[in-house]
């Protein structure tokens, strides 16, 4: 079987799709009633990575699923008439944090090569790594802080870039996307919606890295925790 991948949400201890009134149950099968598939509307969707699958839903399970049917597939979405729940985890906090500062990292040295003396997008990934470490509402509280100097740090060389809309000035808009990347990430770790601000933080990363991130989110779910049905 082919692995594809779906976000969904808990809620009140049942798997629902974010959109629709469907709850999922592990090894049943689910099928459309009209077998008119279109993208986004109707069908049930998932990916061929996590990554892509997190791009369109940030929810807490993350389900590796088994597809059947007519289906439409798309780059990075497809639509299927039948599926089910093969293998669930749970995607929490902590996990959407350290996506958030994996991203991050990888797109800090674009600010510090044109603006070394400026620390701020690195402390917001420091603020960061030290929720993750000790998840206490004081380091929230400085992750919530760091995470405005970033901005602050992003609004700068985005003012910068804007000023001359030019190739010369594509170094400025690569150091605004690593600093508002750094600014994410230590949202992640103040925020209720860090799974919202992990995405963003990925996606601020820029294309020619997403395959490292989408990598980063494979392996990861080897140390998740897998979702027991009750």
């Amino acid at each position: 079987m082919q692995r594809r991948y779906k976000f969904l949400c808990l809620i009140d201890n049942e798997i629902r799709s974010e959109s629709g009134d469907c709850i999922w149950h592990i090894g049943e099968w689910q099928s459309v009633r009209d077998n008119e598939l279109i993208i986004c509307e109707n069908g049930f969707h998932c990916s061929r990575t996590c990554y892509q699958a997190f791009t369109y839903v940030q929810g807490e399970i993350l389900a590796q699923v088994e597809v059947s049917g007519a289906s439409i597939v798309n780059d990075d979405k497809e639509a299927w008439q039948k599926m089910r729940l093969v293998r669930v985890w749970r995607w929490q906090k902590h996990d959407s944090v350290a996506l958030s500062i994996f991203a991050a990292e990888l797109v800090l040295e674009n600010f510090e090569k044109m603006y070394p003396d400026d620390k701020r997008p690195r402390a917001a990934i420091d603020a960061a790594r030290r929720w993750l470490a000790a998840p206490t509402e004081e380091n929230a509280e400085s992750a919530r802080s760091a995470a405005m100097a970033a901005e602050s740090a992003a609004m700068a060389a985005e003012s910068a870039w804007a000023a001359e809309w030019s190739t010369a000035m594509a170094g400025e808009w690569s150091t605004a996307r690593a600093a508002r990347s750094a600014e994410w990430s230590a949202w992640s770790a103040w925020s209720a919606e860090s799974a919202w601000a992990a995405e963003w933080s990925a996606a601020m990363a820029g294309d020619e890295i997403i395959e490292k991130i989408s990598r980063w989110m494979d392996e990861r779910v080897a140390v998740l925790a897998e979702y027991e049905e009750k």
